[in-house]
């Protein structure tokens, strides 16, 4: 199969090509790092580089969690726009089938069990709340503390910053392609990827490169507020096979089907900074109580749907993921 892949040099697009080779396909690598004409909104480079292809794997995007609204139409360019030029050349090529970088930011917050009302949902964490430290979500009912848990697919979407609005915005056209067209789509629902080849500094995949990043200097881990966030930690090649997987299963046509694409295994933030250190021989994380409008408390993923309809699993565990990321080169993006 011949597989374009969308930002094929970079973080998580990289291994995707290199799952696609070992598994005896052409990945064929469309990214500006590499070609700077290489633009997912500009249709003429497009219709080229899809000529011939079988199936699109669409990693590309601008990540992060923005700078408030001010970058907004930056990201919409490049996540929203770029996707629907991208949706129209393969219409025009006639290429069917669709992988997309999803996001477990579409769902704000995760899963959460109040003792007295069930399932609840609770709204954005109050500024003066932040600022007094508390940052657990209390139920919207009657204030009582919350147990997080796992989200489902199923849950509904409810983005909280610019990038979390773009990422479900393509989820949208690529439904709307699907059913026209009737193409398949399948949107992968990253939670915190992390490995080799990730960029130092970047805000993507939560707080991973920049915890690494100051431990290649010498310094320690900066943690935001009491660092027991709750997130779903994957490694990068999980991912990568993931997307194989999803290409190769062939979804159904002309609907947009999502998966939850994490380890399973929930870990605090201030896990993740403390396992790196120790593989770094690094100084001991510093909790700062700081805090950023926008992010979510606690997001874990419940990735069973992934399991039984791809029977993909993840592979590398947290402890052995981290060391080898202690480990691993980072590269400027």
């Amino acid at each position: 199969m011949r597989v374009l892949v969308t930002g094929g040099a970079g973080f998580i697009g990289s291994h995707v090509v290199t799952a696609l080779r070992e598994g005896g396909h052409e990945p064929l690598v469309y990214d500006v790092r590499e070609d700077p004409g290489a633009d997912v909104r500009d249709a003429a480079a497009l219709a080229r580089a899809l000529a011939g292809a079988d199936a699109v794997c669409h990693q590309a995007a601008m990540v992060g969690l923005g700078d408030g609204v001010a970058d907004a139409a930056e990201y919409v360019s490049r996540n929203d726009l770029g996707t629907a030029v991208l949706l129209a050349a393969m219409a025009r090529a006639g290429v069917r089938h669709l992988v997309l970088a999803g996001s477990m930011v579409v769902y704000g917050e995760g899963r959460y069990t109040c003792p007295r009302h069930g399932a609840v949902r609770p709204g954005p964490r109050a500024v003066a709340d932040l600022d007094a430290g508390s940052f657990e979500p209390r139920c919207p009912e009657c204030g009582a503390d919350l147990a997080p848990g796992l989200v489902g697919e199923d849950a509904p979407a409810d983005p909280r910053n610019v990038y979390a609005a773009t990422k479900l915005a393509q989820e949208h056209l690529a439904a709307a392609w699907a059913r026209c067209t009737g193409g398949s789509a399948v949107s992968l629902r990253y939670h915190n990827v992390y490995g080799p080849r990730m960029p130092r500094d970047t805000p993507y995949a939560g707080v991973a490169s920049f915890f690494r990043s100051a431990l290649a200097r010498g310094q320690a881990p900066r943690v935001f507020e009491d660092g027991r966030q709750r997130r779903d930690f994957v490694h990068v090649r999980d991912v990568a096979a993931a997307n194989v997987a999803a290409l190769e299963a062939r979804a159904a046509p002309g609907v947009l089907t999502a998966y939850n694409t994490g380890s399973g295994e929930p870990h605090t933030v201030g896990e993740m900074a403390r396992a790196l250190s120790a593989a770094c021989g690094g100084p001991l994380p510093v909790v700062t109580g700081e805090y950023r409008l926008g992010d979510v408390r606690h997001i874990t993923a419940d990735s069973s749907r992934l399991r039984a309809a791809l029977g993909w699993r993840p592979r590398v565990g947290f402890a052995d993921g981290m060391k080898e990321f202690a480990r691993a080169g980072l590269r400027e993006e």
